[in-house]
């Protein structure tokens, strides 16, 4: 019998556990820079509201492209304070993009988008059903 020990590389071993808890650190930024969104409708319209406090109304642009609504925005937020003694400074800066693919019978054309406390409204009113019309088709004789 031989007493041979296996040859194991510790550096190796250890890479992988040290990059681990970042694999998906682009991915868990990006859900945290991108804004919450509800989607909803009645007969009317399609509704879509996204959370964005502190972001400007110039910031965010709204555009609608091949039956997809796309929110593109910044945040820019600055806090300072000072003291007799101390200072503190807090900055968040982030680009964001959300998409939403819209149903069939979305007017692209009479979407509207507003700004109020902190929310982004986007409404994009449902077209009216195609008028359905009934034509007599005379039969031949061949």
């Amino acid at each position: 019998m031989s007493d041979k020990k296996q040859i194991t590389h510790p550096i190796s071993d250890f890479w992988p556990q040290l990059f681990e808890p970042f694999r998906h650190m682009g991915t868990r930024l990006a859900e945290w820079i991108a804004p919450a969104a509800e989607a909803s409708s009645d007969n009317a319209a399609y509704r879509i509201t996204l959370e964005v406090p502190g972001v400007s109304e110039d910031d965010i642009e709204v555009n609608i492209d091949g039956g997809v609504a796309n929110v593109r925005g910044e945040k820019k937020t600055a806090r300072e304070d000072k003291g007799d003694t101390w200072f503190f400074s807090e900055r968040r800066y982030g680009a964001f993009s959300r998409s939403f693919r819209l149903p069939e019978d979305a007017n692209a054309d009479a979407v509207k988008a507003e700004m109020k406390d902190g929310v982004l409204s986007i409404t994009v009113p449902r077209k009216a059903p195609a008028k359905s019309t009934s034509k007599r088709v005379p039969i031949g004789r061949g």
